[in-house]
Order: structure tokens, then C-alpha cells, then sequence
């Protein structure tokens, strides 16, 4: 019989469906367990099976996946089920992350003070229940600073408060928040660090190692939105080097040697902090810049991690990437010429492009990674190729984007 991979739900986009398809490429099945199965349009496309399940109770879902068959591991995509599918691989003796280091990372607050234990370079931070606390942590630490929720991904929440009123505002509407958009309850606390100036990066990690360095592209503030992202990063390799070393002590610190881990980090004028370490693969497409760039298939390579199997990251070419994400900068409406798609998609250098909404759909300013209105993925063996094919590509899909009358809300 063929052994099986459970899918604790998944990115409904993305690496959601590759998580199922490289399951598939390994020769095993993908059973994907879903609150509502009904949400996730490519498991009905390639025919995934699926199975309704309360992915909110840990003892349902270790029930459903003791009823599986041959099941040799466990998994997800999402970072909202890393815990739980932690948790059950744990329990039924499969391959998987220690879920208590999980469970602790996915808390920012209890993240940091782990990293500050372990000696490793981050902001100075607070938790705080209420907008009180909130602004009485900010105060200590010093303006501007960043109020965010405890728990989350995606930039979402996340704003840079430069007094009083700022914080005390976004506190109070994040602690209004009592469960995330997964259903899952939201711990009611916020978290108020230091605003660490200096250019971002990330640093992809697998089993404790770094594998890859990218340079961040971040909208206006007060967000930080993620709006592209550089593979290689171009910095200097002693740099490259820090970077590296500062994530691998990040992630090992924290107890995550298992599979992906994904490492925010600002480069300072005293060297690399980390922002935060994310217990999963990088969102935002990196994984498939990653894979093109260098023929790191980390997807793959989770994948396998999670059944079991033996992994061996080798590099097979040195190209560059770079990926820009279209958004708007004011309220408005995605139209445009019919064929605006497919004369970016005819550049030079341009391999994938993807739109995520509709003609005719509202756009607001983006203030975190859902107002995304589609993507450009470029690929050269020269850095400066990839970003001027990106960016041409991105401004032919800014002609489909039509501005809103002055008063007109999107």
C-alpha cells in the first residue's frame, strides 16, 4: 500500500498545492485533513483527497490521523498548524519538528526571550495586554517602534508607531482581535519591540543550516509590506557570511533543527539582529526563487524530511532571481488592456507571472501581504538582468490598474 502524507491544512495557494504534488513526486499520497476542505480549489482540481476535520482540536486531528494508513508522516504548509502537526507527528512516532520549540516560536514574545538567552542578536521587546502596557513598553524602549501580535505571519498587523497615540490606537484594535482568520483563538497580547534600522534580509535555513541569503524590498511605512525580494542578496561575502551565521545561531538556538526555518533579519551598522525566525518555509514565492536560482528544491526537501526520507542540499547552477510583487498605491480598480498579462509575460527574462484577483476588483494601499495583487518571477545569469526584467514586467502590469475618483471607497 502507498504510504501516506497528512497535510494538516495548507496555504490555499502556493506551496500548498506543491507540499501535495511533491508528495506525489516521492510516491506517496497526499491527504490533506481541513476544517473546510471546500476552501482549497486545488485539492479539488488535481484531485486531492481530503477530509473534514476539526483542525482546531489537536485530539481530533491526532484521532483522524490514527485512522490513516501506512501513514508516514506528517505535515503542513501553514504556519498556524506547524504546532499542531508537530505535535501528532511527535505523538505517533513520525519524523517532525520537537513541538515545544514550535509551539514557543510561534509566540513572538517567548521567541525573543529565547533568542536573547541564547545570545542572539534581536530587538529590545515587551509584551503587553493591553493599550496601557503598550505604551508604557514603548516609552521604555524609545520611539519609533513596532506593535504587532504575539502570534501571526505576513506583515499582517504589524505597524510603526512614532507616539503615544499610534501605539495606543493599534494595541487596542489588535487586543479587539479575539481569533485569526484560521478560526484558531489569538492569545491577547501584543508585542512592543525596537525599530531596527538598516536594510532587511532574509536567510533560509534547512536542519540548522543556512542555505540561502535574500535581499527584501519593503513598501512605505508605517507597513512593511513585503513588495520583492533579490536572490542572490549582492551583499559582500563577509557580510553574506554574518548573515548566515547569525540566523544558524538563531534557529539552533531556538530548538528548530528539523526541516525549514525562515530567518528575518536588519543588517545595522553593528551587524545582522534578527527580526524573528519563522518555523517554516519562507513564504512570498522564495522557495521557487531558491529552486530556480540555484536548483534547491526546498519544498522537496521538506517534504521528504517529513516521511522520513534522507536529504542532500546541493546546488546544480548560480543564477539570479528576483521576484516583484504588484500592489497599489492608492485606492483602485484592477482593469487595464485585455493582453497586459501576456505582453509582460513576452519580455526577456520574464518566466512566471500570476495576478491573484480579477478585472474588476477593488484595490486598497497595501498594508500587508493580502493586498498583493499578483507577482513577477524573473530569472538571468546577471543580477542586473533579473532586476530590469522585473521591474519592466512590473510596470506593464501597472497599466492595469485604474486609480478610483477622489471619495470613492475601494
Amino acid at each position: 500500500m502507498t504510504a501516506t502524507l497528512l497535510l494538516v491544512e495548507s496555504n490555499s495557494t502556493g506551496t500548498g498545492l506543491l507540499f501535495a504534488r511533491r508528495a506525489r513526486e516521492l510516491g506517496a499520497r497526499p491527504l490533506l485533513l481541513a476544517a473546510d476542505p471546500d476552501r482549497y480549489g486545488y485539492a479539488r482540481e488535481h484531485r486531492i483527497e481530503t477530509r473534514r476535520v476539526d483542525t482546531g482540536d489537536a485530539e481530533a486531528v491526532l484521532r483522524a490521523a490514527r485512522d490513516v494508513p501506512d501513514l508516514a508522516g506528517v505535515s503542513t504548509s501553514s504556519e498556524y498548524y506547524v504546532p499542531a502537526a508537530a505535535q501528532v507527528a511527535a505523538e505517533l512516532g513520525l519524523p517532525g519538528p520537537d513541538p515545544a520549540a514550535v509551539t514557543a516560536c510561534r509566540h513572538k514574545g517567548r521567541q525573543r526571550d529565547a533568542m536573547a538567552a541564547a545570545g542572539v542578536p534581536s530587538p529590545r521587546h515587551a509584551a503587553a495586554a493591553s493599550a496601557r502596557e503598550a505604551v508604557t513598553a514603548a516609552r521604555a524602549i524609545g520611539y519609533p517602534v513596532v506593535v504587532k501580535p504575539a502570534a501571526g505571519s505576513g506583515s499582517t498587523g504589524v505597524l510603526k508607531c512614532s507616539d503615544d497615540k499610534d501605539v495606543a490606537g493599534h494595541a487596542e484594535s489588535l487586543l479587539a482581535v479575539t481569533a485569526n482568520e484560521r478560526g484558531l483563538p489569538v492569545e491577547p497580547l501584543v508585542l512592543v519591540e525596537e525599530y531596527v534600522r538598516g536594510p532587511e534580509f532574509s536567510v533560509e535555513t534547512f536542519a540548522g543550516f543556512a542555505v540561502a541569503v535574500v535581499a527584501k524590498h519593503l513598501g512605505p511605512a508605517p507597513y512593511f509590506v513585503e513588495i520583492g525580494h533579490d536572490l542572490p542578496a549582492g551583499l559582500p561575502y563577509p557580510e553574506a557570511a554574518r548573515m548566515r551565521q547569525t540566523a544558524e545561531h538563531a534557529v539552533r538556538g531556538l530548538g528548530l533543527g528539523f526541516g525549514a526555518a525562515h530567518v528575518e533579519l536588519r543588517l545595522t551598522e553593528d551587524g545582522p539582529r534578527v527580526i524573528e525566525v519563522n518555523c517554516r518555509l519562507a513564504g512570498g514565492m522564495i522557495p521557487e526563487m531558491v529552486r530556480r536560482a540555484s536548483g534547491l528544491d526546498l519544498v522537496t526537501a521538506q517534504v521528504a524530511a517529513a516521511l522520513g526520507a534522507r536529504v542532500r542540499l546541493t546546488p546544480v547552477h548560480d543564477r539570479h532571481a528576483c521576484i516583484r510583487f504588484l500592489v497599489s498605491d492608492l485606492p483602485a480598480v484592477l482593469d487595464g488592456p485585455p493582453d497586459t498579462l501576456g505582453a509582460a509575460t513576452r519580455l526577456p527574462g520574464v518566466e512566471e507571472i500570476t495576478l491573484y484577483r480579477g478585472r474588476g476588483d477593488r484595490l486598497r494601499p497595501a498594508r500587508d501581504f493580502r493586498d498583493r495583487i499578483g507577482h513577477v518571477l524573473t530569472v538571468s545569469d546577471r543580477a542586473e538582468e533579473s532586476s530590469a526584467a522585473a521591474a519592466a514586467a512590473l510596470d506593464c502590469l501597472r497599466t492595469a490598474i485604474r486609480p478610483l475618483p477622489e471619495g470613492v471607497s475601494p
